[in-house]
């Protein structure tokens, strides 16, 4: 049992002489357990500055408006992908939408309450890629007769469409610490979502090109439908010839060119 433990002290000695963190030659076994105590910090983290706040600030859950105005479904809101806040800004981490929804006032106070009670704000860092509810939905009331108008304003939310960020994390922390925090926000909302990190929304977003560039099909969607074969334009929507059939309503197809 000693003997693999001082292979495992000798094996974190090598990888921390690597990173520079070696301190002199202690080779005696008296302090092989001091020496799984070593930190050896990842080295693109040295350089991470936190900001003043490093928790979630609080979002309204009404907007400040003088006068609220009652507005259409609006379902595109929702459809096809993200054309903000779909790339990294300052952190490491984020909650990725893969698909399209709505998110009420209490989705977004459960991942607000849920990340600050269980981030260390001396290494950890949070921030939101969404804004606060702007969205009226109406709603009437039961036992009403049918006609008479628009409902009232019941409530607001906030669209999200696909490839979207909800919240994005960093800090002098590696993922393995938080992802099981990210994991039980992403579960809660009310459309599937994804924990990702820099490297791994570039490789989806590379493996999908690399999808488009080396399709052995010779007929995609997009020449099928540019083309009218078999009259099928008769059938498209607009939103059918922009997202070459990627989407279809919220729902993204990864899967298809």
């Amino acid at each position: 049992m000693i003997s693999l433990v001082k292979a495992a002290v000798g094996g974190l000695t090598v990888i921390c002489r690597t990173h520079g963190h070696q301190q002199g030659n202690e080779t005696s076994s008296d302090h092989f357990l001091s020496r799984i105590l070593i930190f050896c910090p990842h080295s693109s983290l040295k350089d991470v500055v936190l900001p003043e706040k490093p928790k979630l600030k609080f979002l309204n859950k009404v907007p400040n408006l003088k006068q609220a105005k009652k507005e259409k479904k609006k379902l595109r809101d929702i459809q096809g992908p993200a054309m903000t806040s779909n790339t990294f800004t300052c952190g490491q981490y984020a909650i990725v939408a893969m698909g399209g929804g709505y998110l009420h006032w209490g989705h977004i106070e459960m991942i607000r309450l849920t990340i600050n009670r269980k981030i260390d704000p001396h290494t950890t860092f949070a921030r939101w890629r969404i804004s606060a509810p702007y969205k009226p939905i109406t709603r009437k009331g039961l036992g009403q007769r049918m006609g008479g108008g628009k409902g009232a304003i019941d409530h607001y939310v906030t669209p999200v469409r696909s490839g979207r960020l909800i919240v994005e994390l960093g800090g002098k922390v590696e993922l393995g610490e938080i992802e099981h925090v990210l994991i039980q926000v992403a579960k809660k909302l009310p459309f599937p979502a994804k924990v990702m990190s820099r490297e791994s929304l570039e490789e989806m977003h590379r493996k999908q090109k690399e999808m488009e560039e080396n399709n052995q099909n010779p007929w995609t969607f997009k020449q099928i439908a540019q083309g009218n074969m078999m009259g099928i334009r008769k059938v498209l929507s607009p939103f059918d010839l922009r997202n070459h059939g990627r989407f279809a309503g919220k729902f993204h197809f990864p899967g298809r060119v």
